[in-house]
This record gives C-alpha cells, sequence and structure tokens, in this order.
C-alpha cells in the first residue's frame, strides 16, 4: 500500500512540475535561495569589518535615498509595464514601440531622480539627522555622490528584467541579481584597503553597471529589446493614467521607511544597523517567497485575467491560504531560534554578543510580520494587474498614519524595539486592508 501512495505522490510532483507556473516558480525560488545565501555571506565580511560603528550607518543613509527614488518611481513603472505590455502582445500591436516608450520614460525619470538626489540631500540630512556630529553628514554625502549614478542602471536594469520575465525567461532575469552581490564580496574581500570606508560605495556602483551589462547582453541576444519609434495607444495610455496612483501608493509606502530613518536618528548611533540586521532574516523569507511567487505571478495573473477573472481570484485565495499557513510555522520556529541563528552569522570581531543580543529581540519583532508582509505583496501583485492602483494609495496613506501615530506612542516606552514593534503592527493591518477590498472586488464578479 506504501508502495502505491509513493507513486502517486511522484506522480503529482512529476505533474507540478510540467506545470509552467510551477516551473518556473522553481527556478526562481533556487535561484533565489542561492542569491541569499550570498547576501548573507556579504553581510558577515561587512559585520566582521565594520561591526555596528558609524561607517554602516552612514552607508545605509547614503544608499536609502537612491533605494527610495527608485521604488517610487521606476519599480511603479515596471509594475505598471508588465500587465500592459502583455495586454499589448495579446491584442498584437506595436511591441518595439511600447518598449521604447518604457525606456524613455525610464531614462527621464532616472536623470531627474539623480537631480533629485542630489539636491534633497543636505535638506534631508538637515531634519533626519540633525543631532549627528558633521563628519557624519561629510560620510554620508561622499558616499552618496557615488551611489547616485545607480539609479541609471538599477533603471534600465528593471525594464530589461520584466521584458525577459515577459518571455518566460526567468533564469537568466533572476541569476541577474548575483552579480553585484559577488561584485561586493571581491571589493571587501580584496579592495577594501585600496578604498577604505568607502568600498561600500564602490562596491554597490560597480555591481550596478555589470549587473545593466548582464541583463542587456541577454536581451539583445534572445530579441526579448525590439525598439522602434515609441507609440501611445490605448494599452500606453491606460498604464500612464495608471502611473500617479501607482507612484502615489509607492512613495506614501516608502514614506513609511523613511519616517522610521527619521526616528532611528533620534536614537543612539548604532540602531540603524541594528535594525538592518535585524530584518536580515525577515527579509530573507519575504524575497524567497516574493522573488519565486511575485516576479512569476506578476505576469501570470496578467494573463490571466483578460482570459477567466474568477479564476484569477480562485487562485489568488490559495496561494494566500498556502503562504498563511506555511509562514506562521515557519516564523514560531524562527523566533526561538533566533538567539542562536544571529549568534552563529554575526557574533565575531567587533560584533559583541551584546549586539547578538540586542539584533535578535529586533529579528523576533520583525519575524511575526513575514506572513502578512507577503500576503500584501502577493495582493499587491494581483491588483496591479487589474489595475485597482488608486485603492493602493489610499491604503498606503492610512498605513504611514498609523506608523507615525505608532511610533510616537511605542518609541517612547520601549526605544528601538518600539520602532520594529510598529512596523510591525503595520504590517498586519495593511495586510487585513487588502485582503477585505480584494475579497470585496471578487464579490462584484458576476
Amino acid at each position: 500500500m506504501s508502495i502505491f501512495k509513493l507513486q502517486y505522490i511522484r506522480n503529482k510532483i512529476n505533474d507540478a512540475l510540467r506545470n509552467p507556473l510551477v516551473k518556473n516558480m522553481m527556478i526562481v525560488a533556487v535561484i533565489a535561495m542561492l542569491i541569499k545565501i550570498i547576501a548573507f555571506y556579504k553581510e558577515t565580511i561587512i559585520a566582521g569589518n565594520f561591526g555596528l560603528d558609524e561607517v554602516i550607518d552612514t552607508f545605509l543613509v547614503a544608499i536609502l535615498i537612491p533605494t527610495f527614488i527608485q521604488s517610487v518611481f521606476v519599480s511603479s513603472l515596471n509594475n505598471l509595464f508588465i500587465p500592459n505590455y502583455i495586454a499589448e502582445l495579446k491584442s498584437n500591436g506595436n511591441k518595439g514601440g511600447f518598449q521604447s516608450l518604457i525606456i524613455t520614460i525610464t531614462v527621464g525619470i532616472s536623470l531627474f531622480s539623480c537631480l533629485l538626489a542630489y539636491l534633497g540631500t543636505d535638506m534631508f540630512l538637515n531634519i533626519v539627522y540633525s543631532e549627528f556630529p558633521d563628519n557624519y553628514y561629510a560620510l554620508i554625502k561622499e558616499q552618496l555622490y557615488f551611489v547616485m549614478p545607480c539609479l541609471f542602471f538599477w533603471g534600465i536594469s528593471i525594464a530589461l528584467r520584466g521584458l525577459l520575465e515577459v518571455s518566460n525567461r526567468f533564469l537568466v532575469a533572476t541569476l541577474s541579481e548575483i552579480i553585484p552581490l559577488l561584485t561586493m564580496i571581491f571589493f571587501l574581500l580584496f579592495l577594501k584597503d585600496n578604498f577604505g570606508y568607502m568600498v561600500l560605495a564602490y562596491g554597490t556602483l560597480a555591481g550596478s553597471i555589470l549587473g545593466f551589462a548582464y541583463l542587456l547582453f541577454f536581451s539583445i541576444k534572445y530579441n526579448d529589446l525590439t525598439l522602434s519609434k515609441p507609440v501611445l495607444n490605448d494599452n500606453s495610455r491606460l498604464m500612464i493614467n495608471q502611473l500617479p496612483p501607482k507612484i502615489s501608493s509607492s512613495f506614501l509606502s516608502a514614506m513609511n521607511n523613511y519616517i522610521d530613518q527619521f526616528f532611528v536618528g533620534q536614537l543612539a548611533v548604532g540602531s540603524l544597523a541594528a535594525i538592518s540586521y535585524g530584518n536580515r532574516l525577515p527579509a530573507f523569507g519575504v524575497a524567497i517567497v516574493i522573488m519565486a511567487l511575485g516576479s512569476v505571478l506578476l505576469p501570470h495573473f496578467s494573463r490571466l485575467v483578460n482570459e477567466d477573472l474568477k479564476a484569477a481570484y480562485h487562485q489568488l485565495f490559495r496561494a494566500l491560504k498556502l503562504i498563511l499557513g506555511i509562514g506562521i510555522i515557519i516564523v514560531i520556529i524562527s523566533v526561538f531560534m533566533s538567539d542562536w541563528i544571529v549568534e552563529l552569522w554575526l557574533e565575531r570581531d567587533k560584533f559583541t554578543h551584546k549586539d547578538t543580543l540586542k539584533v535578535s529581540a529586533i529579528q523576533q519583532i520583525l519575524l511575526v510580520s513575514v506572513p502578512f508582509n507577503l500576503c500584501t505583496l502577493i495582493m499587491v501583485k494581483f491588483l496591479t494587474s487589474i489595475n485597482k492602483n488608486r485603492f493602493m494609495a489610499w491604503v498606503s496613506l492610512a498605513n504611514l498614519i498609523i506608523n507615525i501615530t505608532l511610533n510616537f506612542i511605542l518609541i517612547k516606552y520601549y526605544d528601538v524595539y518600539g520602532l520594529v514593534l510598529s512596523t510591525t503592527l503595520v504590517f498586519i493591518l495593511g495586510s487585513v486592508f487588502y485582503f477585505s477590498y480584494t475579497y470585496k472586488q471578487y464579490k462584484l464578479i458576476k
């Protein structure tokens, strides 16, 4: 009897692997796991070299401004580009013209963002980090000027990755994430003595250039990049019309991070680095699932909603049940193992046992948010595929207000731990908001 059961399970696995959707998810999941293992190794090297000193804090602030701009403008455009580009392909539209429009807008946004980052840095530092000494500002600005050009390469790279993913080249697209990590590790191991405290900024810029070159090469090789005269039609106009609410949603969501930076700026030096390390394991779980599901599901949902909207909702709800159930089990185990994980991962050289306990406590609080954050991100992908971006902007505004309120209250009593507790509560409430709206939209289907 057990032999028959084993054969049944084997057949089910084989059937699943023959499904293109499952196959693509497995490919991305395996590569994502490899990427995160390399990222953890990179963080180990950084922790051993710098501990929780001001070099880490200043670099995180310097890269915060470009990554904020990228997540608000460039990523918003890319998320809208994929569903509307697929609609363009299904209607046998102007493929090259649509691509050219996306590249043109992306280049314009990237260049404008570089100028914005350059002009807005002093104001941001004076508002958020007004209590820190002058050398702190100098370190941030010096690193920022080398990180800023990354905005251009990140922007084009995201567009090229989108083209590869639409063509189901998920292996090639996902492998591009490894290049910046390997570049940074090379800089830390072999060039730290040459560049000193600037090694992180130099490594980031070099990695972004090499990643861009890799994606450009394969996009041209597979003929996925076919540029022609930019075109405006129904699909491109719909995409552009959805851009303001999508940018608003992304801006308000990203502002939560900036608000947290403001509150961290009022705490002891090293708090920002402690939060960054404490978020690595929770972010690891989120990134693995989102890279495996999110990258595959956005094109998949974009195709499915044009064919069978009700079936798309059913697939979404099944995915949410699976993610929430498995996520809660993994989080419980991870919380109990938190001290051991941080000690094994980071505790060496300048990173003391006291640092371990602080980072572990932060990590435990943030781990609770992981299943809810994952569900939210999957629902955002789905709602983007059906162009429900205005609602997401309102939810992002509500989350921002809740986050500010909770930060004021909880930091007063729990210091840095109150800040991450606020973040966790916002993720949970946001997930509830998104599910309520998504289920309401499902009930409206006739």
